[in-house]
């Protein structure tokens, strides 16, 4: 299979990339190191996959460069590129979100419709379209009611998808992820934040009382996922993908203190823009994919930790953001 992966230096996307090779899959690579977070540590995210024969990787900024040359020879694209995060969506910033998460997956659309209309697309969605759920474990069919600017930028690029599907007849998918984690995750993001805090002795800041819920998703997990919506998934259909546990910040806390030592822990205001909680009902991806996952967030945080010691004693920068 020939595979795309855009934002292939990012979190996800790097981790995808390694997969896809080691099955045996060719994988051209497309990133634009926006400067949301460290280049050298997207950099690193990729260094392996460099190593490889079938990887291809180009630096290129979708918003302003032509995508239809990326998808010569392309059977299925991987669409994970955007501009993540949640309070950086607010305000001046929003710009970012319109035209990477927004106008880049409408003008991909467009390119895959004037190129090869049988080119899969698997789409990066999130968890963030339904903001305070109206019901739990949420199913695809609750209203959709994003409580960020993020949230409504990932909603509308979803609904693009959809549509392209129903009115050019696009094989694509739309897979909402529920708070992924695991190895090289965002500096950004909480559980990374929680790890190299915690493995150093500085104080951990938490937003909020600690008490918000997560469904959180190891990285392996969400990678299985993509590939097999890649195989199976219905045109134009929505997945929830979860990793099946439902705990607290409070929670993650104590299994990381049970690995690590005591904690030194700062509470402060809630974030605007979080959700307080979040539970997905996979039995869709689990009928139609055979998605089930396979990693707890024991294991998981267990297998981050090893990663961030191995960062923190390898002597290379990694910031928190």
């Amino acid at each position: 299979m020939n595979c795309l992966v855009t934002g292939a230096a990012g979190f996800v996307g790097s981790t995808l990339t390694d997969r896809l090779l080691k099955l045996g899959h060719k994988v051209r690579g497309v990133d634009c190191f926006l400067d949301y977070y460290s280049r050298q540590i997207k950099e690193e995210n990729i260094k392996s996959a460099l190593d490889s024969k079938n990887f291809e990787f180009i630096e290129k900024n979708l918003i302003n460069d032509d995508i239809k040359t990326l998808l010569a020879g392309i059977d299925v694209v991987f669409h994970q590129a955007g501009q993540a995060g949640v309070r950086a969506s607010w305000g001046e910033y929003f710009r970012t979100y319109i035209d990477h998460n927004i106008l880049v997956t409408q003008k991909l659309l467009e390119s895959i419709k004037a190129v090869n209309s049988k080119i899969k697309l698997v789409f990066a969605s999130s968890s963030s379209v339904y903001g305070d759920a109206e019901s739990f474990p949420t199913t695809e069919f609750a209203l959709p009611s994003p409580v960020s600017p993020y949230g409504v930028t990932k909603l509308a690029a979803e609904n693009l998808v959809s549509l392209y599907a129903s009115q050019f007849n696009l094989s694509t998918v739309s897979l909402r992820y529920f708070t992924v984690f695991g190895p090289r995750q965002r500096p950004d993001m909480a559980f990374t934040r929680f790890c190299k805090k915690a493995l150093v002795g500085e104080e951990i800041s938490i937003f909020g009382d600690g008490e918000q819920t997560r469904d959180f998703t190891f990285v392996d997990d969400i990678v299985e996922a993509n590939i097999l919506a890649s195989q199976k998934g219905d045109k134009g259909a929505v997945y929830n993908i979860g990793g099946g546990t439902n705990a607290s910040v409070n929670q993650v806390l104590n299994i990381i203190k049970n690995n690590v030592g005591k904690l030194n822990l700062k509470y402060s205001n809630k974030m605007v823009g979080e959700a307080r909680k979040t539970s997905a009902d996979t039995s869709r991806a689990q009928k139609e994919l055979g998605f089930y996952p396979s990693i707890t967030l024991e294991e998981g945080l267990k297998a981050q930790l090893k990663w961030m010691q191995e960062v923190l004693s390898s002597g290379r920068s990694f910031p928190l953001e």
